[in-house]
């Protein structure tokens, strides 16, 4: 098969490590991509929400099957552009169509279709503008702290946890006046459960599902969980806490009546459901949908799985996951992620990479990079993925912590702390 990735990051550099693994892969093409995919299949420049513009690049390549990886040309309707298409229409897409994307493209429609479908999330309220002095009234009587969360798209950055009224009132009136543009349009006011979180990822054919790898990634820039949110500086897989009583839960309570809610309202959905997850005292609830992989789980969750991604993504399409059995090595992984200084703030791009051409035991994941003049340069927030794999993660974590002291660019930052709470 002629397979193209769409996107640029960590998650399609291990998306394109691992199909081109695959016997049924026979040319791998990644849009826009970055220094790391350019290794391992072509690049082609396109802007993965310019729809003509990837439909050029399928026609022009004989693409067979199209693997999404960011969500927001999921929300903004690629699959239903293809569906619609009758020149794109033989080609798979993976991925749901835009009413389905909603799971994550909406914090409202998410926390909405929880409640109807009876599974365990924290309570809420969702406010505009229009809505602006029910909201401080439902802020002043609130439990503290409050979580206040961007309804649509904000890269990760949306959800803001206040310990205190004043901050909370202030972040409100900043959000609802356009702090995270048209993603905060809407804002979500939740109830905050404390717990531990995990990350649950299952690929689902509309009917059937298969469970992937569990996973906890590390959201927050500063050691200790501390300071604001990032996209994530890292993850391990799998979680020792999520044990097999844990997940019968999060089976039972959540993944089942996702995919039954889904069914019994019509919605399409062929692809990946990433379930943000809580441990409260043993009982699972859920923080947010995504509607594709995590990332930077995607770089612990692939290097454990031991399927054929595309024999998974073929079945996947063709509503056979029933006959499938997911197989996952007994070996830990650990990812540490390299950022730009300043990230998540403002950062520099264009800092030259050295050091990669050390590293042999370890598995580096560009997602910020790329070739300028030969050299490999800086290309985003987060840079690169270091990701390792042991009989621990501790172990695991050794081996990647060494090899982010090895590489080098100006102002590199990572946590060395991934870890700290298991």
């Amino acid at each position: 098969m002629r397979i193209l990735i769409l996107g640029s990051g960590g998650r399609e550099h291990t998306f394109a490590w691992k199909i081109k693994k695959s016997s049924s892969c026979s040319a791998l093409f990644v849009a826009p991509g970055n220094a790391g995919t350019a290794e391992i299949g072509t690049n082609l420049e396109a802007d993965v929400n310019n729809f003509p513009a990837i439909k050029k690049i399928v026609k022009e390549n004989a693409i067979d099957l199209v693997l999404v990886g960011p969500e927001a040309p999921l929300v903004n309707g690629i699959v239903d552009y293809f569906e619609q298409d009758p020149e794109l229409k033989q080609v798979v897409i993976i991925g749901p169509n835009k009413v389905s994307a909603q799971l994550e493209g909406s914090k409202a429609f998410a926390k909405a279709f929880m409640v109807k479908n009876d599974i365990p999330t924290a309570s809420y309220e969702t406010f505009t503008k229009e809505t602006l002095s029910k909201g401080k009234a439902y802020l002043a009587e609130h439990a503290l702290p409050i979580v206040l969360k961007a309804d649509g798209l904000a890269a990760g950055k949306g959800v803001l946890i206040c310990e205190d009224y004043a901050t909370a009132d202030e972040e409100f009136d900043k959000m609802l006046n356009g702090k995270f543009g048209d993603a905060s349009q809407k804002v979500v006011v939740e109830q905050f459960l404390s717990g531990i979180e995990f990350s649950v990822f299952v690929i689902t054919d509309g009917k059937n599902y298969q469970i992937l790898p569990v996973a906890k990634d590390y959201k927050r820039i500063g050691e200790g969980d501390t300071g604001p949110n990032t996209g994530g500086m890292g993850s391990i897989s799998p979680v020792r806490f999520v044990d097999h009583e844990l997940m019968t839960k999060v089976e039972k309570r959540i993944i089942q009546p996702t995919i039954a809610g889904l069914n019994k309202e019509g919605y399409a959905y062929k692809g990946f459901i990433f379930f943000g997850l809580i441990n409260v005292k043993g009982d699972p609830y859920v923080i947010e949908y995504n509607c594709r992989m995590g990332d930077p789980e995607t770089q612990v969750v692939l290097p454990r799985l031991q399927n054929d991604l595309v024999e998974l993504l073929v079945a996947t399409d063709q509503g056979g996951l029933d006959r499938v059995k997911i197989e996952v090595s007994d070996e830990a992984a650990s990812t540490v992620i390299l950022v730009s200084g300043g990230y998540p703030g403002p950062y520099e791009k264009g800092k030259a990479i050295y050091g990669i051409e050390a590293i042999s035991d370890s598995l580096l994941f560009h997602a910020g990079t790329r070739i300028s003049n030969g050299e490999i340069v800086t290309n985003g927030g987060r840079v690169i993925a270091v990701t390792s794999r042991a009989r621990n993660y501790e172990d695991a974590l050794n081996v990647s912590y060494k090899n982010a002291e090895l590489i080098r660019f100006d102002g590199k930052y990572f946590r060395t702390d991934i870890g700290f709470d298991l």
